[in-house]
């Protein structure tokens, strides 16, 4: 846990939470949201959706090289070479793309799109876009037991509300989550983050808000206002900030400190780093325990 000394936060304590830290390839959020979903694999292969620039996809494959999973990602448009680097590293690690023109990838949740897909690719488990379902709630729902310091408010960035259910569903009497939504009219996700905590543990508890004020145009948008406070932060505090989701996060923290009451304890997590690792999918280890004794036999 580290601890941001900066006048600008008035009354309120600011400890961060450096997920970014758990794995050098599958970072924060990503491999939480992987843990439990890999321990309940039906088959050898997974099929995960998500747009150019994901790092859900990007997580996915790795997991996969590490695992000695085939790994397909269905991706959002059409195919652009040459691969861009999330895309590029994704290959590296084996996997499979896969493209749907948008109004299809509009409804790859229904029946009739994923039999398509298991027409064409036979039968595979089947991870949604950004991995958020119940087993990804449950493993999100850990982070707050990992916590040694004294808190009151858990803050997280929100794109598809997973980490948001999960890190509520673990907090203790008194404490309460704070999700920064990341989209651009994002106001569907509160009844996504209760639905999640549902699927889960049979109950939504009332422990968390979502802000919708901070998206700054939308997701992956990144105007010079949010770029320059993450370069004042960087130089201040010697951390390089993600700038889909975390910086994001914590502009939306600094807007909103006066409105804490002074003394308040507040943990942000830091659920990834700005840079696709340098050597992709260089060294099949499994630094942070992510096999999970899923019973793969390593074909691929």
């Amino acid at each position: 846990m580290e601890i941001v000394r900066d006048e600008r936060l008035g009354g309120v304590t600011l400890m961060l939470k450096r997920d970014d830290l758990i794995d050098p390839e599958i970072t924060g959020n990503k491999w939480r949201k992987l843990r439990h979903n890999l321990g309940e694999l039906r088959t050898g292969t997974l099929l995960t959706f998500g747009g150019a620039y994901s790092g859900h996809i990007r997580a996915v494959a790795a997991a996969g090289r590490r695992l000695g999973l085939a790994t397909i990602g269905v991706i959002r448009g059409e195919e652009h070479l040459p691969l861009n680097p999330s895309l590029g590293y994704a290959r590296a690690c084996g996997m499979w793309l896969t493209y749907l023109d948008r109004t299809t990838y509009r409804a790859k949740h229904t029946p009739e799109v994923i039999a398509l897909l298991r027409r064409r690719f036979g039968d595979f488990d089947l991870l949604p876009e950004g991995g958020s379902n119940a087993a990804a709630v449950r493993g999100c729902a850990e982070l707050p037991g990992e916590i040694t310091e004294s808190f009151d408010v858990v803050c997280c960035p929100v794109g598809t509300g997973g980490t948001l259910a999960g890190i509520a569903a673990g907090l203790g009497p008194g404490q309460r989550a704070l999700g920064f939504a990341v989209l651009k009219g994002a106001g569907f996700l509160a009844a996504e983050v209760a639905r999640l905590q549902t699927e889960a543990y049979g109950t939504a508890p009332a422990n968390w808000e979502l802000d919708l004020d901070f998206h700054f145009g939308g997701y992956a948008r990144v105007p010079p206002e949010l770029d320059g406070f993450a370069r004042d932060f960087e130089a201040r505090h010697g951390l390089p900030v993600e700038r889909v989701y975390v910086a994001k996060m914590l502009y939306g923290l600094y807007a909103r400190a006066a409105g804490f009451a002074p003394g308040t304890r507040i943990v942000a997590v830091i659920t990834g780093r700005p840079s696709i690792p340098a050597a992709p999918c260089a060294d099949p280890a499994d630094p942070a325990g992510l096999d999970t004794g899923s019973g793969s036999d390593g074909s691929r």
